[in-house]
């Protein structure tokens, strides 16, 4: 729940990593599943019927995402608001992480939120998820513009799909990131595929392949040894890249302040290296906060409130999904 005039009312997730960590990735019937199993149990749990009252818009995800689970969260999001007879919006999943840095600026100061967000624009923002990598603009009347996407793989497969190589369990881009912890980052060089300043674009595929063909000349026993130093190595080729675009980009210049968000911004490593980054151009580095990183009905919530003139209405109950729908 989210009012505008103080910010986060509450927030409540059921999480399902554990069921789909089995299967070695998201088994998109099972995600399915599991909305319609938890959806009311949560609902009774955050006591929100009580408040029916105080609620004057209801908001959904509408895509991208699962079809599946994009179609029961409208349908439960068009049964309530046909019950407390309340308008029902679609937000784009990507725009809500496009916005989730904010989520603290408003915390600090609602009153004040306009003219704090209006001071950090143009905003230059990174969106690294499993499926997503995308750097975007904020420009001075909240227009977002894509500047850089990938080609292939986004950065959170990379992650995943090495940890896959690397027998780690799913998810894997946590599991990259523990290992990492104790690495030596320029153990190995792994190819970091930097495009030319030029080129707005990232690719990761290549990264993937050329840590198969490396673990393919390891012994079991030398590859147990040098885990750490791949993770680190692997995971800073990752890194790299993604920062380095962020880098051509801010040369470019113009911009008031950069951000961070999507699953992947959890990583504390890439957190460290985008604040590092903002330094350096001397500009304040926007970070979701972790809780915000993942999927999250917060973020949507307050994607209504900040992007409200990109909301999609439901005429007449008729709010459809979009599992392709693009950020801008």
């Amino acid at each position: 729940m989210f009012d505008p005039e103080v910010g986060m009312q509450g927030e409540w997730v059921h999480s399902q990593i554990q069921l789909h960590q089995e299967y070695g990735g998201v088994v998109p019937d099972l995600a399915s599943r599991e909305h319609l199993k938890n959806f009311f149990p949560l609902f009774e749990a955050a006591g929100i019927e009580g408040k029916a009252e105080q609620v004057k818009e209801i908001v959904v995800t509408n895509g991208p995402g699962l079809a599946g689970c994009l179609a029961l969260g409208i349908a439960f999001g068009q049964s309530l608001g046909l019950a407390w007879k309340v308008p029902v919006s679609g937000v784009n999943h990507l725009r809500g992480h496009a916005f989730s840095p904010f989520i603290t600026l408003h915390a600090l100061a609602p009153e004040q939120f306009d003219s704090a967000f209006k001071a950090l624009l143009p905003h230059l923002g990174l969106i690294v998820s499993g499926g997503n990598t995308i750097l975007f603009q904020i420009d001075t009347d909240r227009k977002l513009e894509v500047l850089a996407e990938t080609v292939d793989d986004a950065a959170g497969e990379a992650l995943d799909k090495g940890a896959k190589l690397l027998g780690l369990p799913y998810p894997g881009g946590p599991q990259v990131e523990m290992w990492a912890a104790n690495g030596d980052v320029k153990a190995f060089d792994f190819p970091k595929a930097i495009a030319p300043r030029n080129e707005r674009r990232f690719s990761f595929s290549g990264l993937k392949t050329s840590l198969r063909y490396r673990l393919e000349g390891m012994e079991d026993a030398v590859l147990e040894a040098a885990m750490p130093d791949i993770c680190a190595s692997y995971q800073g080729a990752v890194i790299d890249q993604l920062c380095g675009k962020t880098k051509h980009l801010l040369e470019v210049g113009g911009f008031k302040s950069i951000g961070l968000s999507g699953g992947v911004s959890n990583n504390k490593s890439l957190r460290a290296a985008m604040e590092k980054l903002a330094r350096r151009f001397r500009l304040p580095c926007l970070i979701a906060e972790p809780k915000h990183t993942g999927d999250n009905a917060g973020m949507i919530a307050f994607a209504a409130f900040a992007d409200s003139e990109h909301v999609m209405p439901s005429v007449d109950r008729s709010l459809g999904i979009e599992p392709a729908l693009r950020l801008a």
